[in-house]
């Protein structure tokens, strides 16, 4: 499923070695409504250096993947997690 964010970045974090094979990189964006909203999108892999020449405060909108799954823990409970994937992002 693939929408947009619209809003001010506050904060770019450090791009995280999750593994030998996969690394990632955490924005937040904040919404600009009546009752603002924190979003925290994970730019993985390749998508890591689109937010290089990005700041804290700049205005952007952000094309995202929602995903979910579904997961059986060893006690055999059934946990649900979401994931947003960040892969475009535009000065606006």
């Amino acid at each position: 499923m693939s929408l947009e964010v619209v809003g001010k970045i506050k904060v770019i974090g450090d791009v995280q070695e999750v593994s030998a094979s996969y690394k990632k990189r955490e924005l937040v964006v904040a919404t600009e409504e009546q009752y603002p909203q924190f979003i925290s999108i994970e730019f993985p892999q390749d998508k890591t250096v689109l937010l290089d020449f990005f700041n804290v405060g700049d205005a952007v909108k952000v094309s995202i993947n929602l995903g979910g799954r579904e997961w059986v823990n060893p006690a055999g409970e059934t946990k649900y997690f979401n994931s947003i994937k960040g892969w475009k992002i535009e000065k606006q």
